[in-house]
């Protein structure tokens, strides 16, 4: 498992839980989301009623469960959890849903996962808050409405357009999450630091907020790392010097490529031309799954303007020839652009899928 996989399930997992904000207050970056979410939220406790269903979207990393942490927070409420995947069956849900005490926040995450007649069941609760329990199989079935307490859900995805509309529909709130900016990322770099009880200077939060893909998560993975390495190898301190080494030591680059995005442009690069290339092809080609490139590397090469998917496969952009060092041929979409931005010398101041 790549160190950059947002979705990454390692020995850390218990460090990022103890990482993580509390309140909007403390959370970084999102400034759009935080002002319309904690409007929604501030209504709800001036009417001291339970808050709308809030639907979270984004890629993985961004802060979604966090986010649901919070809203229980703010609004003094205990906080239920599960996943799209666990509720396979209409009886999942009505356990579940059952089981809730006044005004308790449910998180599901991955909710596009969820098994369509668990979908099917969670439109009526979400909006009458009852369920209805079918008893009896056949003709003579019959289903008894049973009233449920009044509670919000608050639903992940990291594909929204995977949600059935009904479902969609039914959330009060829909918030997207955006990749976060530099400056935003150092600010989290530095307060994970100080929560790990790690000196960082400035240029070595800089040197983690650059090759993090714009993605918290990444960031406290890739601070984590380097504090190792300078304890182990450096004065203990994060500098500019240790990020630097302990990062290339784990194959990130300076725009923060690892060795699978990396193979995926040399790949297309060398064995095939620049492309097109289709993914199952190419998978082969890197030793990797499918799924991993499709999902790992191609949209942060895609993001960086390094490679496209076109109908008929993959193509490396004239960024993406220049970053692994080749000369791309003059008809690569881009030619003619000049270098990358972080190939540039410092002034002297002395598709869908084929």
């Amino acid at each position: 498992m790549s160190v950059l996989d947002p979705g990454a399930d390692d020995d850390d997992s218990v460090v990022d839980g103890a990482l993580r904000p509390t309140t909007l207050e403390e959370f970084v970056g999102q400034e759009r989301v935080k002002s319309q979410l904690g409007l929604v939220l501030e209504a709800a406790r001036r009417r001291e009623g339970i808050a709308d269903h809030v639907l979270l979207s984004g890629p993985p990393g961004l802060g979604k469960t966090t986010l649901a942490a919070i809203i229980a927070s703010e609004l003094g409420a205990p906080i239920r959890m599960t996943s799209g995947p666990a509720l396979q069956h209409a009886g999942d849900v009505a356990a579940v849903l059952s089981s809730l005490q006044p005004g308790e926040v449910l998180f599901i995450d991955e909710v596009h996962r969820t098994a369509r007649a668990a979908q099917e069941m969670l439109y009526v609760a979400m909006e009458d808050f009852r369920v209805d329990v079918v008893v009896g199989k056949g003709p003579g079935a019959t289903a008894i409405p049973l009233d449920i307490a009044p509670f919000t859900l608050v639903g992940a995805t990291t594909r929204a357009g995977l949600l059935p509309g009904p479902l969609r529909d039914r959330f009060g709130f829909t918030a997207h999450l955006d990749f976060y900016e530099p400056a935003d990322l150092e600010r989290i770099v530095r307060r994970s630091a100080r929560l790990l009880d790690v000196e960082i200077t400035d240029a070595g939060g800089a040197q983690i907020a650059g090759r993090c893909r714009g993605t918290p998560r990444i960031a406290n993975r890739l601070l984590r790392r380097v504090r190792d390495w300078a304890q182990v190898h450096g004065s203990g301190v994060v500098d500019a010097d240790a990020a630097a080494a302990a990062l290339e030591l784990y194959e990130v680059d300076a725009v923060g490529l690892d060795r699978i995005d990396r193979a995926v442009l040399e790949a297309i690069v060398d064995r095939f031309g620049g492309g097109p290339v289709g993914l199952s092809t190419l998978a082969v080609a890197v030793g990797e799954e499918p799924e991993t490139i499709e999902t790992v590397a191609e949209p942060f090469l895609v993001r960086l303007g390094l490679l496209m998917r076109t109908p008929r496969g993959r193509v490396t952009t004239i960024a993406g020839w220049q970053h692994v060092g080749r000369t791309a041929p003059a008809d690569t979409p881009g030619a003619g652009q000049g270098v990358l931005p972080w190939q540039e010398e410092p002034e002297d101041s002395s598709e869908d899928s084929p």
